[in-house]
């Protein structure tokens, strides 16, 4: 009998009725290795919720288990690594036996320990067995250049050994630690570069002869773990390195990435963002348009190729989380400011999500001149100017020259202008984008919106988009922003103080040009 019937088997309390069970024990690689199998013939999801992956990641991980691998997971900051490893024991049995009150879950017909080799001995078949459930299994430990030797594998307990008259010679007195306490179980290190060259030193019997040595004992405890690590490809150089031999033991390294495509991206946001926000009397329903979410999941997709931002560090998913939860707070507390139940997203919310990009982002020294607001400023907006032209015609197309814009440009370049105050209801904000002359029309033709507060934020999304191409103006205030005719607000700019030239030359006219050499100019 094997361990698939385990379950049934937990009833069983002695080393002799498992004898009589014909149970049969097996390793913790045979076991993750055969419930796989099984699994994948069955056609069950092995990492549920892990999106993306599918055909990258995820085939890798159970190549490696199927080969019996101790593995490592290469990638930067938020590409689930720590998730998938802690989805590792799914895979393992519901329980196994173990000798009961021994400190290394003990194999009842293998025991390794002084102490579970006394209990055997001296109660034989009666030996008292427990089942550890597979949750109990895990054990796993971040990386922090503090860790020593006697953290991860153990060391000789003086105290106990005063307390019960033990020589260190005897070994009763080691204390174990915690990579020996998760025998037949996984075990995972993250951060695995952090941990200083000689601590790593101390892995290589684990890895190679799945044993520990502590101090001088010339004894051996033959371990049965798993070892998983996890590591962030910038941690070999800045902050620390794998040893090479360590390396060479780790049987399979395994590379991750972020989402490769705007769809995956979503549907990773839309599982992890807290969007749900029914709580309450004073609840408001919040509605976001599908190209708001794209809009969002832009923004990362334009940081990881900002020049502005340090690409080895990485621009983690929780970006897009924390952005759209950003979002969604925007609108509701606006909403609850002029007693609305309701609300539907704006672009003039997207001011509001830079707070959730700052900290998750590592500046390089131009970014950092730049100062991080304006940098995430100007990744929203290169992401809403990116889904515009997804959507709409190129304004900027000469050869068309832009007809489907020229009753919102010509509005603009009559001399008006509208403000956009940041909490502004839902009415008033209606009625200002109301006033420009074809812009709802624009906004009904190419988004198709369901209700009227996706048409008026549409209307909002064609005017931010057209200054992003730098054909209407734009002040931003504490309070909100002004939108106007975009040569009024190169002079007024000089006005206020600027020189000619400064800020801007006949380049900035040119309907081909998209302000490549200054990206902030359109927030100035």
């Amino acid at each position: 009998m094997n361990r698939r019937s385990s379950m049934a088997l937990t009833d069983r309390t002695t080393l002799g009725e498992l004898k009589e069970a014909d149970y049969q024990v097996r390793s913790v690689k045979d076991e993750l290795r055969a419930n796989l199998m099984q699994k994948l013939r069955a056609g069950e999801e092995v990492f549920p919720g892990i999106l993306g992956y599918d055909e990258t990641v995820i085939p890798r991980i159970q190549n490696a288990i199927l080969a019996k691998h101790d593995l490592i997971l290469l990638g930067l900051r938020g590409q689930a690594k720590s998730r998938l490893i802690r989805m590792l024991p799914r895979l393992l049995d519901d329980h196994i036996p173990v000798i009961e009150d021994t400190p290394l879950n003990e194999d009842p017909f293998n025991p390794i320990t002084k102490q579970g080799r006394a209990i055997v001995e001296e109660r034989g078949d009666d030996t008292p067995i427990e089942w550890l459930p597979r949750e109990a299994r895990y054990g796993e430990k971040l990386a922090t250049p503090d860790t020593t030797i006697a953290d991860l594998i153990g060391d000789i307990d003086p105290i106990k050994a005063a307390n019960e008259r033990l020589t260190y010679a005897d070994e009763e007195v080691i204390h174990f630690g915690i990579v020996p306490r998760t025998n037949r179980g996984i075990f995972a290190i993250n951060e695995l570069p952090d941990l200083q060259p000689r601590i790593q030193v101390g892995l290589f019997n684990i890895m190679e002869e799945q044993d520990i040595q502590i101090r001088g004992f010339n004894v051996r405890f033959p371990l049965d773990v798993m070892m998983v690590f996890s590591a962030n490809p910038e941690d070999y150089t800045s902050r620390g390195n794998l040893v090479t031999p360590l390396k060479d033991r780790i049987d399979s390294q395994i590379t991750t990435h972020y989402p490769k495509t705007i769809e995956t991206g979503m549907s990773i946001t839309e599982q992890e963002a807290w969007q749900d926000r029914a709580d309450g009397a004073a609840a408001v329903d919040v509605h976001i348009p599908r190209f708001f979410r794209e809009i969002v999941e832009q923004v990362a997709f334009e940081a990881r190729e900002s020049e502005y931002i340090d690409q080895t560090s990485g621009v983690s998913v929780r970006v897009t989380r924390a952005a759209l939860e950003a979002l969604i707070s925007a609108a509701e507390r606006r909403a609850l400011l002029n007693g609305e139940d309701e609300t539907t997203v704006r672009v003039s919310d997207l001011m509001h999500v830079a707070p959730a990009i700052t900290g998750k982002v590592e500046l390089v020294y131009e970014g950092e001149q730049e100062g991080a607001e304006e940098v995430a400023l100007t990744l929203i907006g290169r992401a809403v100017r990116a889904l515009f032209d997804e959507y709409f015609p190129d304004p900027s197309d000469k050869e068309e020259g832009r007809p489907e814009y020229k009753d919102v440009l010509d509005w603009f370049a009559q001399g008006r202008s509208i403000d956009l105050d940041q909490d502004m209801s839902d009415a008033a904000y209606a009625e200002t984008l109301g006033q420009i002359d074809g812009l709802q029309a624009l906004a009904e033709e190419y988004l198709s919106p369901d209700t009227t507060g996706e048409t008026h934020t549409g209307m909002e999304f064609v005017v931010e988009s057209l200054h992003q191409h730098s054909l209407v103006g734009k002040e931003i205030s504490d309070g909100g922003q002004t939108y106007d005719d975009i040569m009024g607000s190169m002079l007024s700019s000089i006005g206020d103080g600027g020189v000619p030239g400064d800020d801007f030359d006949e380049g900035d006219f040119d309907d081909d040009d998209d302000d490549t050499d200054d990206p902030l100019s359109r927030y100035r």
